[in-house]
This record gives structure tokens, sequence and C-alpha cells, in this order.
């Protein structure tokens, strides 16, 4: 296994839902460390690599965000089962009969999501979707005090279970979490394409905190790092699976997303025009896609301050917010080739102009 594979298959195999991110913090923090010259937090638990190419020269902000979708133990029933509550966005149709993991102060706990079993339900009940209040958690606990000295306390928090996997084609890789250790992942990428390298700026390789539940570690990093460009590097929406439309791009292995709409923010049409302008000198392929909700990192990192020029730049990923996802390597590590190649453009004069408006 290559050095980059083994960073994936330990970025996303680590837990972390919002609020719960410091596993995943570690591995991040164990990868930065040797590539950069500092490492800062801010005090919600976000954390950046800094390398610095020309120092007070334009700081460069370049985010992926820790956390995973999950849900935590909201209480336990009289027989031992767990109610729960999603953080993040889930679609209750991926979650029955999956597994997952209780992460107590006492260890993991295996569990399973279950619901009211369906040869007792009516014809109309079958037809309906189940919802998530009504699902719960069996641990195999046969009362709520055995559960609890297990370990089991409201607020612990559950992840989905799943392994890393690299499909037959040895670039599609299979696992939980990609959203958004693939974001962390280009990031720390980014600085390892700098190594050895000149750059005219101050680059900020991130790993936010609490994004699925409202962008918040990238309001607290951005007035940490005070940025003069941001990049949120994020996983985009694959179109290239049955019964998509096909003519919405989005497809894996096709090249780098960027987000040319979303509900957090319409990108600064400069910064895109250079990254666009880069790819072609560079041969890398792009892809583009608008989505009327949803929303990335650079929704508060461009807000910050008088505003901060900001690009989303993604990759196209199957399955997002479930126990599973797939995603291509390729389009990760050229979305961090990309924008380690900007980054050297990004000169005090070259983002002075990017911010001007006459």
């Amino acid at each position: 296994m290559d050095r980059r594979l083994k960073m994936y298959e330990e970025l996303t195999s680590a837990n972390g839902i919002p609020g719960f991110e410091e596993p995943v913090r570690q591995v991040m923090r164990r990868y930065l460390e040797p590539l950069c010259d500092e490492i800062i937090t801010d005090n919600l638990g976000s954390i950046a690599g800094v390398k610095r190419g020309k120092p007070g020269g334009p700081r460069i902000m370049v985010a992926g965000h820790l956390d995973e979708v999950g849900w935590i133990v909201t209480h336990i029933t009289e027989k031992g089962f767990l109610k729960l509550q999603p953080v993040g966005g889930w679609w209750s149709q991926v979650m029955l009969s999956q597994r997952v993991k209780v992460l107590t102060r006492k260890g993991e706990l295996i569990g399973v999501v279950g619901s009211k079993p369906p040869h007792i339900l009516t014809q109309e009940e079958r037809n309906k979707v189940v919802q998530i209040k009504d699902m719960f958690i069996d641990i195999g606990a046969s009362s709520r005090d055995e559960a609890k000295e297990w370990g089991v306390r409201p607020g612990d928090p559950i992840v989905p279970l799943c392994d890393f996997h690299v499909m037959p084609n040895p670039k599609i890789l299979l696992n939980k979490a990609w959203d958004n250790r693939a974001g962390c992942a280009a990031a720390i990428m980014v600085l390892e394409e700098l190594q050895g390298q000149e750059h005219p700026n101050e680059v900020y390789a991130v790993g936010n905190v609490q994004e699925e539940v409202g962008l918040r570690g990238a309001t607290t990093m951005a007035n940490t790092i005070e940025p003069d460009i941001a990049f949120a590097l994020d996983v985009g929406i694959a179109n290239d699976v049955p019964g998509s439309d096909e003519q919405v791009q989005g497809k894996m292995g096709e090249g780098p997303l960027i987000m040319i709409y979303d509900a957090s923010m319409v990108p600064h049409r400069g910064l895109r025009d250079l990254v666009i302008d880069t790819a072609e000198e560079l041969g890398i392929p792009l892809q583009f896609q608008s989505l009327a909700g949803g929303g990335t990192d650079a929704g508060k990192m461009h807000l910050h301050g008088r505003g901060v020029p900001s690009l989303a730049i993604g990759f196209a990923t199957r399955y997002i917010h479930s126990h599973v996802s797939l995603i291509h390597r390729d389009d990760m590590e050229n979305a961090a080739k990309l924008v380690a190649a900007v980054i050297k453009k990004l000169d005090a004069e070259t983002v002075a102009q990017l911010k001007r408006y006459v």
C-alpha cells in the first residue's frame, strides 16, 4: 500500500462526527506535521498546518472538514434499545439494518439500526418510508441498566461501521466518511505538492470541525487565520449512476469539480477563472456543478471580515451521507496538484487585484 493510499485508509476509517472529531484530528495532525512549519488550532478543535513561503505574504486557506455524518444517543429505553438523533443530514432509507459503532466511555459497542418488524405492519405502513424517529439502535442489551453498565450515556456519538476497500479498479476507493476526509487528504497533499517549491504566501492546510451541522469550524478557523484567499475542498455529487441526468456533470475520474453555485455561496469569478486557466495549462480535466441546495465551508469563509475571494473544489463521490461511499483517487490528487499550482500564482499583487473593485 503506497503512502497516500494508507493516508486515505486512516483518514476515512477514523471516527469523527460533529463535535467528536478528536480521532481524525490526530490522524490529520500526524500527516501535517512533517510538511509544515507550525500546527495551529482554534477553540472548537479545527486544525491547520502552516507552510510559509514568503512570511507576511497573502494567507491562503485550503480547507477540508474533519467531521462525518452520524448520530448521538438521545435516551435508552427500558428494554435497552438506544434512540438516536441524526448529526448531519441522513436519508432514512439508507439507515435500516446497517451496522454502527456506539462510542462509549468504556469502549466501542457494535449495534444495528432497527425498527418495528415488517411482518406486524399493515400494508399501508409497509408502503411508507420508516422515519428516523421510529428507528433505534440494538446493541443486544436486555435492559436500560445493562446498557448503562456497558458505558452508554445520552450524548454518546454513533458512527457508521464500514471497512476501507480498494475496488478491482484500484483507482476507485470505498469507505465511509469520504465526505469529507477526501478534502482533508487533498489539503494535506497540497502541502506535499509545495515541498521544496517556492511560493509567495503563507498556506494553511485546514481540517475544519462541525461542517455538517452549519459550517461552524469554518467560521472560527477563518477568524483564527484571517485568510486573504480561501478554497473549500469537499465532495461533490456523482451523477454517473443509473437514473441520474447524464447531462449533469459529476463523473468519478473525470477531474475535479468546480462548484459554480450552491445555496451557501456564489464563487468569486476572478479566482474561478484563475483556477480554470491553471488547469488548462497543466492539462488537468475539470467538471462543473451547480446545486440548488447544500453548501461547503466556503459559504462561511467567504464572509469573513470584509469578504474573502473563495472557491469550492470537489470530487465526484457516490453515496455520500450514507454508511459507504466511492471516490476516484485521481480526482483528489489532481485537485491537490491544481490548488498547489494556483497558490504559486497568488502573490500580493495578484491577490490585491482579486480583491479590487472599482
